[in-house]
Formats: structure tokens, C-alpha cells, sequence
């Protein structure tokens, strides 16, 4: 599953991905210095996965992971192919979510590709460009679904109704992820497009240290222009985080924080945000050898939780043993929680919970 960073050029982009990712992408004061998207495999920070290390005392410990993808900065035009906007669109079309950066702090040393600091209208000429682009794909597929609709096709007539929905939603500027379908219409004619709009999206607004707390001006407005998205907005000052990241010692990093009044960097709750935006959640598998953190989907069965680990694992699925995180801490073993009664035996329609401890029995 992957996050792609998007927005226009010059808002914070590269150096966001640089602090997740310790990646080094190469950030300059000029448009298009991202040229290929690059891609950082991120661990989710999980104080629960350190709490288990401490009483498991694992050999080894694996955290969970999301990938993040830094696409190069986006322009008026995109959808047209300006500034290699052809390229830059199908990256994003290949991401599971979207993480849009939004320039909001003023600084005259670091140019704006439109001369002047405006979240409100930068996020505008992206959502633009993409609905443009979302556009160019329900026609495309009109086109051919009308044919079949012509002839008396019922399944075509369908989906045509569900495409010429999307249609006028995209030519009044209204994203397909803001649109309601029933589940089979979704499933059926709206997912297997990959609509670029439809993906969840999340507003990063780039800040300066002294906003990095309470926000700002440009935050407020920001807020309210996205108020009916159901999209989350956090407020992250990434040239700070940058500035942090850099510093070897982890009592510095701390301090340098606590004078900023964070308790922790703000790309830390960035991570874990992302994380839920691709509709993600954890279990734990904790033994000598090894305390680590799987992903599953949000809503994820016991079967499907125990493929992650293995497809073998999935198919010869007997039972899981679960359980609750709480109560592994609590009782602080796996022994003791079974003398409480408090390990559960789950079967095949279980739905995972996040932070479930497991164990599986399976026979292929």
C-alpha cells in the first residue's frame, strides 16, 4: 500500500519525504527537482510494539511499514501534459492515497511557482488538474459503455448512469471521492476505474516553527475550505521536522521538541495518519524469536490476517489465538494471561481488532 506526497512544486514535498523516509531526495529552490518519483519504505512508530519488546525480550523486533512516494510537483496544465504532467498523474494513479502538501507560511527566500503564498488556490489548480484528468478517463470509458447501452445491455446501462454521475460531479469540480454510491455501483463500475479523485485524500499544511502548534491564518482557511471532504488536515512545520531529524542525539531531539511545545515530531503522527488513510491497522505476533507488527485491512478476518504471514497459513487456517493487547500487558505474559482465562480461541468469521496479539493453527 502507498502514500503518494503530492502539490505544487516548491511547498515542502521533498524535504517531508526526506524526514519520513531518511531518504535523501534531492530538494533545490527550483520546479521539477523531482523528476522520478521516489520511494521510501516508512516504520510506523507504535510505542505499543516497544511496550511487547520489553516483556517478550524478542531477539528481534519488526515494525510495520506504509511506502511513501515523493511525485514531483504538479503545475497548471498537468492534465495537459504540462511539466510532464502526463508521467507525474500516472504516479499518483498508482498510489492507495493521497498526501497533499499546502504551502503556508511566507518566506521571500524560497519562490512560489505562482508568485505569491495562497493554499486555498494551490489546492485548487491540483484538485483541477486531477478532476481533469478523472474527466479524460469517465469519457474514454463512456464512449464505449454508451455502445454497449444502446443495443438494451442492462449491465451497460447501469454503469453508463453511474459514469454520466461522475461526469457532471468532475465538470462542476466535485472529486469522485465526495460522490455516494451504493456498494454493488461501487464496487462494479466506480473502483475499477482507479478515479485519482476518488483516492483518500489528506491535507498537509506546511507551516513555520512558530505556527507549528497552533496553525495560522492560512491553516483556518484551509480547514474550512475542506470542511465537507471528510478529509483530515494536520499541521506539520517540515522544515522544523527537518531541522530535528538531522540532530544524532535522541535527549537533543526531545529538547529541541519540548521548545517547540511538541512531545513528539510531528511526522511521527504524520506516519500513523497515513497509515489509517490507506485503511490500515496492526496485529502482533510476540515469541523469543521474534515481537512484530502485521498489516491488515481495517476489518480483516482471522484467515486473511494469518495469510499476511504466510498464503499457507490462510488456506489450512484452523483457529487463532487471540489476545488483547491490554490484557498481554496487564498480566505482562503470554502464560499468565492464559492462567487468567483471558486468551480467546477465534475461528474463520473473526474480524481482527487492531493491537490483537495472535498466534494461528493452521494444517495444509
Amino acid at each position: 500500500m502507498k502514500a503518494g506526497i503530492v502539490g505544487l512544486p516548491n511547498v515542502g514535498k521533498s524535504t517531508l519525504f526526506n524526514c519520513l523516509s531518511n531518504a535523501k531526495a534531492q530538494s533545490a529552490n527550483f520546479p521539477f527537482c523531482t523528476i522520478e518519483p521516489n520511494i521510501g519504505v516508512v516504520n510506523v512508530p507504535d510505542p505499543r510494539l516497544s511496550k511487547l519488546e520489553e516483556l517478550v525480550t524478542p531477539e528481534k523486533v519488526v515494525p510495520a511499514t506504509v511506502e511513501i512516494v515523493d511525485i514531483a510537483g504538479l503545475v497548471k496544465g498537468a492534465s495537459k501534459g504540462e511539466g510532464l504532467g502526463n508521467q507525474f498523474l500516472g504516479n499518483i494513479r498508482e498510489t492507495d492515497a493521497i498526501l497533499h502538501v499546502l504551502r503556508c507560511f511566507d518566506n521571500d527566500n524560497i519562490v512560489h511557482v505562482d508568485g505569491s503564498v495562497d493554499p486555498i488556490r494551490d489546492k485548487e489548480t491540483i484538485d483541477m488538474e486531477l478532476q481533469l484528468k478523472d474527466l479524460e478517463t469517465v469519457e474514454k470509458k463512456l464512449d464505449k459503455v454508451k455502445r454497449a447501452a444502446k443495443t438494451g445491455n442492462k449491465e451497460a446501462q447501469a454503469e453508463e448512469t453511474v459514469l454520466n454521475k461522475i461526469k457532471d460531479a468532475l465538470e462542476a469540480g466535485i472529486s469522485v471521492r465526495a460522490l455516494e454510491f451504493s456498494d454493488e455501483d461501487y464496487i462494479d463500475y466506480v473502483k475499477p476505474s482507479q478515479f485519482i479523485t476518488d483516492k483518500p485524500v489528506m491535507y498537509i499544511c506546511n507551516v513555520d516553527e512558530g505556527a507549528a502548534t497552533t496553525g495560522n491564518a492560512y491553516v483556518d482557511k484551509v480547514r474550512d475550505a475542506v470542511k465537507d471532504e471528510n478529509a483530515e488536515v494536520l499541521v506539520l512545520a517540515v522544515g522544523t521536522e527537518a531541522d530535528i531529524n538531522e540532530l544524532d542525539d535522541y535527549e537533543e531531539r526531545q529538547m529541541f521538541l519540548a521548545d517547540i511545545g511538541l512531545d513528539e515530531p510531528g511526522s511521527a503522527k504524520l506516519i500513523r495518519s497515513a497509515y489509517k488513510l490507506l485503511n490500515q491497522q496492526t496485529y502482533f505476533t510476540a515469541g523469543v524469536k521474534e515481537v512484530r507488527a502485521w498489516t491488515v485491512n481495517i476489518g480483516a478476518t482471522g484467515p486473511q490476517a494469518a495469510g499476511v504471514i504466510h498464503t499457507d497459513f490462510e488456506k489450512g487456517f484452523i483457529r487463532a489465538e487471540v489476545i488483547a493487547y491490554d490484557d498481554y500487558v496487564s498480566y505482562g505474559s503470554e502464560s499468565k494471561v492464559k492462567e487468567a482465562g483471558k486468551m480467546r480461541v477465534e475461528g474463520k468469521n473473526y474480524v481482527v481488532k487492531d493491537g490483537d496479539v495472535m498466534h494461528f493453527l493452521f494444517n495444509v
